[in-house]
């Protein structure tokens, strides 16, 4: 996708109904737990007890992020025999998490006040 094309997307106001829904997605991805999470299902998908374990965190708490980041479409859940693996929902969640860490990298380019 071209820039161009991201610009025309965003030429006329989106709907409230679709401000609404991307400022609930990131609201979501806003809490640091929530956003480790993600971070750690996109190289590959992951079970919940790798997931808690990378991250230290109980098993229960990470089910509790993943039902939400699966209810908003950021993940999605494979089953492998007795094993549920999550991943990215698709392409457009890890290029929006790369298109940030790219931003949050870049020098301020003097526009600070």
């Amino acid at each position: 996708m071209s820039a161009h094309h991201d610009h025309a997307i965003l030429a006329e106001a989106p709907p409230a109904e679709a401000i609404d829904q991307l400022a609930d997605l990131f609201h979501l991805l806003g809490d640091p737990t929530r956003l480790r999470i993600v971070l750690a299902c996109l190289a590959q998908p992951t079970a919940v007890g790798d997931i808690a374990g990378l991250l230290a965190l109980s098993s229960s708490l990470v089910s509790h992020h993943l039902r939400l980041l699966r209810a908003a479409r950021v993940l999605k859940a494979e089953r492998q025999g007795k094993q549920v693996f999550y991943s990215a929902a698709d392409a457009h969640i890890s290029s929006l998490l790369t298109n940030m860490f790219e931003h949050i990298a870049e020098p301020a380019n003097g526009m600070d006040p």
